[in-house]
């Protein structure tokens, strides 16, 4: 049977209500009944649409990974658009990673929780697994594109670079998590640029041909 509209409204209610939950509580807060509590909808109503807590967990997951994907993908659109070197575009998307505002830590802490209950589930980790991998092939195309373009050497192979660009955002996600006022004075959404602008200068070491023809 096809899922309505109103079918995948509240799923994304429920969705909403796991993330509150693990947002102002943790992962332990999770419950069918406090879920159903915090969705307004009876016990039975959420277990039509999940059969247990790792399916809400997945769902809640799921919709926080293609929030922040949308979001990235926004800021690789606009900055195509305006022209912008490929460095430049991704360090905006690397930064919707980053725990910078309320939204995305409480999206932080829903992938923190999924991570940690996927140690214990392997269908969990799978999809943990899956997700992760999307990120590096995006960013693993991001520098293949920029050696076609001239900003990356030609001999230099995306995929390292893919997995210590994807390292270095998840590490400092974690920290700007811990100090979100930020570390020695520097505030966190400066210290989240400068860094990863740096990571992205041993990589994107060269010039767009295509922007310095003037094209």
């Amino acid at each position: 049977m096809p899922r309505t509209a109103d079918h995948e409204e509240r799923r994304r209610q429920i969705a909403g209500a796991v993330r509150e939950l693990i947002s102002e509580h943790g992962l332990d807060a999770v419950t069918v009944a406090r879920t159903a509590a915090a969705a307004g909808m009876s016990v039975g109503l959420v277990q039509h649409y999940f059969r247990s807590k790792d399916e809400m967990l997945l769902h809640a997951f799921n919709e926080v990974s293609a929030a922040i994907r949308d979001r990235a993908g926004e800021r690789i659109r606009a900055g195509i658009e305006h022209r912008r070197p490929i460095a430049w575009v991704l360090a905006e998307a690397l930064t919707e990673f980053v725990p910078l505002d309320e939204r995305r830590r409480t999206e932080f802490r829903v992938t923190r929780a999924f991570a940690g209950r996927s140690l214990d589930a392997p269908a969990l980790a799978e999809v943990d697994t899956e997700t992760a991998r999307r990120v590096r092939e995006d960013i693993a195309r991001a520098v293949h594109n920029g050696k076609e373009c001239g900003e990356v050497a030609p001999d230099l192979d995306p995929w390292p670079a893919a997995v210590r660009l994807a390292a270095v955002t998840e590490g400092l996600a974690t920290q700007v998590y811990r100090d979100p006022a930020g570390v020695n004075g520097t505030p966190a959404a400066e210290l989240a640029e400068s860094l990863i602008a740096a990571e992205l200068a041993t990589v994107f070491t060269g010039e767009c041909r295509q922007y310095a023809n003037g094209a």
